[in-house]
């Protein structure tokens, strides 16, 4: 965005949010200097003024609340001008930026949120989740329900930054594109398998969640890794990617997932399809699957097949499908609260689950 006589550049660099203050010089020539933004935060919003160099950006983090900072571009100034109340606490809490080495050597960093005071045993019930496609890039937010339902119980949470996102530009997007989409499955469980070999959690306290693109990412690591987890909340999901193109929306993701109508396309999804992948004589972990029956984006059918072929296996399962809403939790927030509620008594449920009787 430009104010009056300046340019403010947001970027992200290994994820962290940086902002930068560009003026031109009577020469020509560009000169920057670096906004204060402090580390593990993400600007949502952004507004400037065109007759004078005032602007405002909107910050949050996953220990931080909404707020809004002032500055003044000509002389440098920035600071927090007004936040929300916090929604939990998190005065106990740290951020940190860790590192996994994926399959094919490729670096992948990860946010893990958790007690300052967290024992390194193995022993801690942890919440991992990622999106990774269509050159979305995945950064720090505030999420209450996360907070209230997870941290402020002790739980971990981790946010993972595989490929097929935009974290490091389009070149970070194309290395999942179509027939090399499994490098972004392989991130995923590099990262888990990272959590492990460093005792922040253990198979047995390992969980995860994803929705859309990002409950395909589920269904795939459901049937590839299924000893690896503890737990699997799979939302508004594709999981027929034999079926996809002719199911709602998705003739328009081509581009993303690739074709059935290509020979070498159509043999790669069917070998990650999750539908398709699922096999009678493997023990899978009870998943919860969840969809709605008026999601015009994927549609239901994806989560129902899935559900069917597992009842066909005699595999446990969970299943709601709710009649309101679109793609996503709920109608409403009154509904995506009995959503949000429901996910997170199912994640404490398999904690009690892996701890034994009682």
């Amino acid at each position: 965005m430009t104010t009056k006589n300046h340019m403010i550049l947001a970027t992200l660099e290994h994820v962290q949010q940086r902002a930068y203050v560009y003026t031109v010089g009577s020469d020509g020539r560009w000169t920057r200097e670096r906004l204060p933004v402090p580390d593990n935060l993400t600007i949502k919003s952004a507004a400037a003024s065109r007759t004078d160099d005032l602007f405002f950006l909107g910050l949050e983090g996953f220990l931080t609340p909404p707020s809004l900072w002032l500055g003044d571009a000509a002389n440098g100034s920035f600071a927090s001008a007004k936040s929300q109340k916090p929604q939990f606490d998190a005065s106990a809490d740290v951020v940190e930026q860790l590192e996994a080495t994926s399959k094919d050597g490729t670096k992948v960093p990860y946010f893990v949120v958790h007690r300052k005071d967290m024992r390194l045993d193995g022993s801690n019930p942890t919440l991992l989740t990622a999106y990774g496609g269509f050159e979305f890039a995945n950064t720090p937010s505030y999420s209450a329900v996360n907070g209230t339902l997870w941290l402020e119980h002790g739980g971990v949470c981790v946010l993972a930054n595989i490929r097929g996102g935009g974290e490091f530009g389009s070149a970070w997007h194309e290395a999942g594109l179509k027939t090399h989409r499994q490098r972004i499955y392989d991130d995923f469980y590099a990262v888990a398998q990272d959590l492990v070999s460093r005792k922040i959690t253990s198979s047995r306290r390992l969980r995860i969640i994803g929705g859309s693109n990002g409950g395909l990412l589920m269904g795939v690591e459901f049937t590839q890794h299924p000893e690896m987890w503890n737990a699997v909340v799979i939302q508004v999901p594709l999981l027929d990617m034999l079926g996809f193109e002719h199911l709602s929306a998705g003739a328009s993701w081509v581009g993303e997932y690739g074709s059935v109508s290509v020979p070498e396309e159509r043999a790669f999804l069917a070998s990650i399809s999750p539908y398709n992948q699922l096999r009678p004589d493997v023990n899978y972990p009870e998943p919860l699957i969840f969809t709605t029956t008026k999601d015009d984006r994927v549609g239901p059918v994806h989560a129902r097949k899935f559900a069917a072929r597992l009842e066909e296996f005699h595999k446990p399962f969970i299943y709601d499908e709710i009649t309101e809403g679109g793609h996503g939790e709920g109608a409403d927030n009154k509904q995506a609260a009995r959503t949000d509620a429901e996910y997170f008594t199912y994640l404490m449920m398999k904690l009690m689950d892996s701890n034994g009787p009682g």
